[in-house]
């Protein structure tokens, strides 16, 4: 009779440590899951952030092309403070007059704003200039769901002298 009450407690001990094993299991399959998700989200918010920032580039590539059209006339910021980097470029999400005075146009997936800095002598470039040329800020916002991306360049009548992201 004793092997018979052997038995029956190592069932009962089979049992538990196949549930302890099946939770375990389950334990893992759930963080799997999570991790899934979880780069799944990722992996979408770095598709968006690229469009937002080929938008821009687009934008951008656009204004300066303006810039350099037959024609292209700007009025001239009107004060030294006005000539700053637009700051409502990290926040605006339509067209509109900004509190900078800088006028956004709408365009495929972003905004367009264009600043005429005045005229320069210097050398641009590492060339130097045979005349004064005008200068502009070119500022595109691209949007794409949630991401935005701000580039700016500066830009004379004939090339692009830098450019940057701002963050």
């Amino acid at each position: 009779m004793e092997e018979g009450g052997a038995v029956a407690t190592q069932r009962g001990a089979v049992l538990i440590a196949g549930l302890v094993f099946l939770l375990l299991l389950t334990l893992l399959a759930t963080s799997s899951m999570q991790n899934a998700t979880l780069q799944e989200k990722m992996a979408g918010s770095q598709a968006a952030r690229d469009a937002s920032f080929q938008a821009a580039e687009s934008t951008l590539r656009l204004g300066e092309a303006l810039i350099r059209s037959p024609g292209f006339s700007q009025a001239r910021c009107p004060s030294p403070v006005a000539c700053l980097p637009p700051p409502e470029a990290m926040t605006l999400t339509e067209a509109a007059r900004g509190a900078s005075g800088v006028v956004w146009a709408a365009r495929p997936n972003g905004l367009l704003g264009i600043q005429y800095l005045g005229e320069i002598e210097d050398v641009v470039g590492g060339q130097a200039l045979e005349r004064p040329q005008k200068l502009y800020r070119v500022t595109a916002i691209g949007l794409q769901g949630t991401s935005r991306t701000v580039l700016e360049s500066l830009h004379t009548e004939a090339q692009r002298i830098m450019w940057r992201q701002r963050l």
